[in-house]
């Protein structure tokens, strides 16, 4: 026998040892669309944009076909996807600790190794996440002093924005540095001015992390994690952008470390730090250097770029729509008027500007599929057995974009969060932040931040496109991980 054959034939063995797992797998999942070996239904799915794909294969033929909840194979391993409000209640919300594991993320789990709140599961996520939230309370999330904060970001934004003098900018850099220097505020104490070289850098950093994130190439990463090592590819790009924080995230810490009062905590670094010397003697402990680093590496990418990511998708989608852009403008002059700044107490007497931003974080499907969680045990779902670790898909697409809740879901209307007397309406379908055990642990502060920031701006200025706004485009440039904007300028001409 050659050595031809004896590898043809172990490899045709290897192919039917393949198939007969795959499908002796899929027997007590629930149904989806049968797989190829290897790749799975990858080719069913459009890699630079997993939301549509799922979201219009699912309402097209699979959820026709197989209800809404499905088996999809985005490579070797089976991936169990949520479609519809009702799905996502029942998982998160009636099963909340059996689907609270965060699912494969292959670049996160390289680069994390599990530490931190977003890509950890099990006891380092609750001890991270408990640890977190209260610390943020205790520094103010959700009270009148983070407020203060905001109000005083928000001024300092303006007056960056007077500076362009009317003339047509890029605002991605700018609208990133406002939140940026809220939640900085909160780890490091301080905040940073818009033209200091440190906070430009680490800005850029994060700004190109999203992008890399979102692009199809990582979708391939993430779902054959074999190509990471050996492969080129903008992937490596966020190795060394990890090595850049790392680096910038030990110096504070070392800083903090330094000049520590643990009578007097000056923010989340300080307040970890007197944790892990409380706990210093708990073989067990979760308080460790690494997921300081990563706990405060994650409250800052996702309380940076999630928000800069939709305050300006909002501007784009108020210069398409400037009848939207008047109407919110006369709410303001009739609520707050022109000589105090705009305070959280005003929202509720402002129903449209609320129905708008209501509407911006519906229409713009910031994660289309959330981050994916996983089942924490072997769990009996709808009939179906799903083992331990499976992955599990979210679509919060197919909730926010549901058309019985959402008349005309693919149009852009504050309406859809109006009555017919004008007065906001609430809405169970509005998740952008996800639901359940891992709802974003900054929703108060980003719901706080979009409000104030986008109120203050539209008070100061008037916006203006220096094109057509019918021919602004508004679609996602990319949507494997988040919804970010295309390209565009804007004028912001004082009133």
């Amino acid at each position: 026998m050659t050595l031809g054959v004896l590898l043809g034939l172990v490899l045709s063995c290897l192919f039917l040892l393949s198939l007969w797992r795959q499908n002796s797998q899929r027997r007590k999942l629930p149904p989806g669309p049968t797989p190829l070996p290897i790749i799975g239904n990858i080719l069913q799915v459009d890699l630079k944009d997993i939301s549509k794909s799922l979201k219009n294969v699912s309402t097209c033929l699979f959820s026709k076909v197989y209800g809404s909840v499905f088996t999809l194979y985005l490579g070797r391993k089976p991936t169990v996807v949520l479609h519809g409000y009702k799905a996502l209640k029942e998982a998160f919300i009636d099963y909340g600790d059996e689907f609270a594991g965060r699912g494969n993320f292959p670049i996160a789990e390289k680069i994390g190794k599990g530490h931190g709140i977003v890509f950890s599961s099990g006891k380092t996520w609750k001890e991270m996440r408990r640890f977190s939230l209260m610390t943020l309370r205790n520094f103010g999330m959700g009270k009148r002093s983070i407020e203060d904060r905001v109000q005083e970001e928000a001024r300092c934004l303006v007056e960056e924005l007077r500076k362009s003098n009317g003339s047509p900018c890029d605002p991605t850099f700018i609208l990133g540095c406002a939140p940026c220097n809220v939640i900085c505020s909160i780890i490091f104490q301080n905040r940073f001015d818009y033209n200091d070289q440190e906070f430009l850098n680490f800005m850029n950093v994060l700004n190109e992390n999203v992008e890399i994130l979102s692009s199809p190439w990582m979708q391939i990463c993430n779902n054959f994690p074999a190509v990471i090592d050996y492969l080129p590819g903008r992937h490596r790009q966020l190795f060394k952008n990890f090595t850049f924080t790392k680096h910038y995230f030990s110096s504070k810490i070392t800083e903090h470390q330094e000049s520590l009062d643990i009578n007097n905590p000056r923010d989340f670094i300080d307040c970890f730090l007197i944790k892990m010397e409380q706990e210093k003697n708990n073989p067990k402990t979760e308080f460790t250097h690494e997921n300081l680093f990563f706990s405060a590496a994650d409250l800052f990418s996702a309380g940076t770029e999630t928000t800069s990511t939709t305050l300006r998708y909002s501007l784009l989608l108020l210069l398409k729509h400037p009848e939207v852009t008047a109407k919110v403008q006369k709410e303001i002059d009739h609520v707050i008027g022109r000589h105090r700044s705009p305070c959280m107490e005003d929202r509720s007497h402002m129903p449209y500007t609320d129905a708008v931003l209501h509407e911006v974080q519906r229409f713009v499907d910031l994660l289309p599929n959330n981050l994916p969680h996983a089942v924490t045990c072997d769990i009996k779902f709808r009939n179906y057995f799903i083992p331990k670790g499976t992955t599990v898909i979210a679509s919060l697409s197919s909730v926010l974009h549901d058309d019985k809740e959402f008349p005309n879901p693919e149009r852009f209307d504050p309406g859809h969060f109006l009555d017919e007397n004008g007065k906001f309406k609430k809405s169970d379908y509005f998740v952008p932040f996800s639901t359940g055990k891992r709802i974003c642990v900054g929703e108060g502060l980003a719901r706080m931040e979009l409000f104030l920031f986008l109120t203050t701006i539209l008070q100061s200025f008037n916006l203006r496109s220096p094109i057509d706004p019918n021919d602004l485009d508004i679609t996602p440039v990319n949507n494997g991980l988040v919804s970010l904007p295309p390209e565009f300028q804007i004028c912001f001409i004082p009133i």
